[in-house]
């Protein structure tokens, strides 16, 4: 069942934003040639640098997704070009093995249970672990959300009724609502369990295009990411007004989000080396840089005196960043620089986080006090942890991107 009952305003995709940090002319020159050269040169390199076009490197099958998923968001890929384009990114950036991962042994046992999501192929971007004990995910690639009973392990799924909605980031608010971000259909759609009935949200502003995180604040307010439109968005339910601003870096790609102690949000600059921290009142963004130019942060979490971890997914590294000192600190991810450091929580004091660019994925223990890795490897295997969270019981929950499943991690 579906139900459209706020619309604030109408959305639209548009043509790719320009490549963050780099020259598009000179990416393109790094691209191997062939058939299809131009068509990657056009349209790839305009919106992303040439080095994410060749790592971690994928199947024909899976740059087909890729490239439906990008025309959905905006790339301006005829149907001409999309076989041409197709071909030439599986014939020059063909899926690679990954590396082992690094398991150091230590003190700590975790027990996994893992459960396939419903509906095949789903793609389980996102976990939350809700206040009545039950465990979500979105299924980005067959619009849908998904609710699992770990005591029962029926799992319930709920289909957005707009198609290709991409549902993305998920949360839930005091009432037992269930938040997401519709990442290919510009609006934060609000799912009342009991009904099925779907509120929604659209974005005041054509241009963004593509919500990704989002997080509620100590008043119930919701804010969220808009990645590629470079954008900070703030909802109050009450009301159903959504306010945007624009970060000040260009291209910077908002993406991971949390909120203090104190109600501010802070976010990651996936696309730049730093971590955004919003006035709640004003929206204005005031930006905090990390000391290492090429650092990357993709996700981040908080301890409960709002120090901030930060997985560098491109140098393979875990941050530490104080806000109120503006102090960094950084340590080697046990896997190496090609770990791709991605999905990050903090719980009890110790920062919990997954590798993912080895093979199987690791789950990654951090003890800020002793400065000691613990690893695991995830039974199975992953396939990429974007997100992870702790549930009310102290445990853990990941999605389980490629592997299509929902973990729960039991700490002893």
């Amino acid at each position: 069942m579906f139900r459209t009952l706020r619309v604030i305003a109408t959305g639209a995709l548009l043509a790719p934003v320009a490549a963050l940090g780099q020259n598009p002319m000179d990416s393109a020159k790094s691209l191997p040639q062939g058939g299809g050269h131009d068509v990657a040169a056009a349209k790839c390199v305009v919106c992303h640098d040439a080095s994410r076009l060749k790592s971690p490197g994928y199947t024909r099958e899976e740059w087909q997704r890729i490239v439906s998923r990008m025309i959905k968001i905006g790339a301006t890929v005829t149907p001409d070009e999309v076989p041409v384009l197709t071909d030439y990114l599986a014939r020059s950036f063909p899926q690679r093995a990954l590396p082992a991962p690094q398991i150091i042994p230590g003190s700590v046992a975790v027990s996994f249970r893992e459960w396939d999501v419903a509906t095949p192929g789903a793609f389980p971007h996102d976990p939350l672990a809700t206040s009545d004990g039950a465990l979500w995910y979105t299924g980005q690639h067959a619009n849908l959300l998904g609710r699992i009973d770990p005591a029962s392990g029926v799992i319930k799924e709920y289909t957005a009724q707009i198609p290709d909605s991409g549902p993305h980031g998920l949360t839930e608010d005091r009432s037992g609502n269930i938040w997401f971000t519709a990442n290919t259909a510009a609006y934060v759609g609000e799912l009342h369990p009991q009904s099925g009935a779907i509120t929604v949200y659209k974005m005041p502003d054509a241009a963004a295009r593509d919500p990704h995180t989002a997080i509620f604040d100590h008043q119930g307010v919701l804010w969220f990411t808009v990645q590629g439109a470079n954008r900070i968005g703030r909802l109050n339910p009450k009301s159903g007004e959504v306010k945007l601003v624009e970060v000040p870096t260009p291209h910077a790609l908002p993406y991971g989000m949390v909120v203090s102690s104190k109600g501010v949000p802070f976010f990651a600059e996936f696309g730049t080396n730093k971590i955004g921290e919003i006035d709640p009142a004003s929206m204005a963004i005031r930006e905090h840089v990390l000391p290492n130019a090429g650092t990357r942060p993709r996700r981040i979490g908080i301890e409960a005196d709002d120090i901030i971890w930060y997985t560098d997914y491109a140098r393979g590294y875990l941050g530490r960043f104080d806000p109120s000192t503006g102090a960094a600190q950084e340590w080697a991810s046990p896997s190496g620089p090609q770990s791709a450091p991605y999905g990050i929580t903090v719980l009890n004091g110790i920062v919990w986080y997954s590798e993912s660019g080895v093979r199987p994925n690791t789950l990654v223990r951090f003890d800020p006090k002793s400065g000691t890795f613990q690893t695991w490897a995830i039974p199975a295997g992953g396939g990429v942890v974007r997100n992870m969270m702790p549930t009310p019981h102290g445990q853990l929950v990941l999605a389980e991107s490629g592997a299509g499943k929902l973990a729960l991690v039991d700490i002893k």
